[in-house]
């Protein structure tokens, strides 16, 4: 997505990176970074971060689509994706899910999450791992801690918590 670049409150530079700055902006636009779509009313969609996207099997899915997807289902509360590197797929997806209160996690519950993301966004996009979990952990400003959900997924070490919510897993 990009926008006129001439607005009061857009930001004025990254600290000293000039020249990062600088790529974002071609004949008058700010590139935003995000991808959206337009529907057929004229109204745009956000879909996700340009950089932030699943290649699995050769096509490129975004976490914010899965995630949507997911929160279509009765039994989910909250959902992030993210990717993990695969020998055959090159990276995999991985979903970490919420329930509601009262649903209790199974097999049968994780083959129709599979099942509903494969119908609702496709087939290369189902999950080949579910993860429950009693919550998300997001930032202060409530942005999923995708990186985070990657490292402890993977066994890594998780790095820097203090933007941390406090009610983050």
């Amino acid at each position: 997505m990009c926008l006129r670049g001439d607005w009061p409150s857009l930001f004025r530079q990254y600290l000293h990176r000039p020249d990062a700055y600088a790529s974002k902006f071609q004949d008058g636009y700010y590139d935003s970074g995000d991808t959206a779509v337009c529907d057929r009313d004229g109204y745009y969609w956000f879909v996700g971060r340009a950089d932030d996207v699943i290649n699995t099997t050769g096509h490129l899915v975004g976490p914010f689509e899965i995630e949507s997807a997911l929160l279509e289902m009765a039994e989910v509360a909250e959902s992030a994706a993210v990717s993990a590197p695969d020998p055959v797929r090159f990276e995999k997806v991985v979903v970490f899910v919420v329930l509601r209160a009262g649903v209790a996690p199974s097999r049968e519950l994780e083959s129709r999450i599979r099942m509903h993301v494969a119908n609702r966004v496709s087939s290369f996009a189902a999950p080949q791992d579910v993860v429950f979990l009693a919550a998300i952990p997001k930032n202060s400003s409530g942005k999923i801690m995708r990186r985070v959900l990657r490292a402890r997924f993977l066994g890594q070490d998780v790095g820097d918590l203090s933007t941390l919510e406090p009610s983050g897993c």
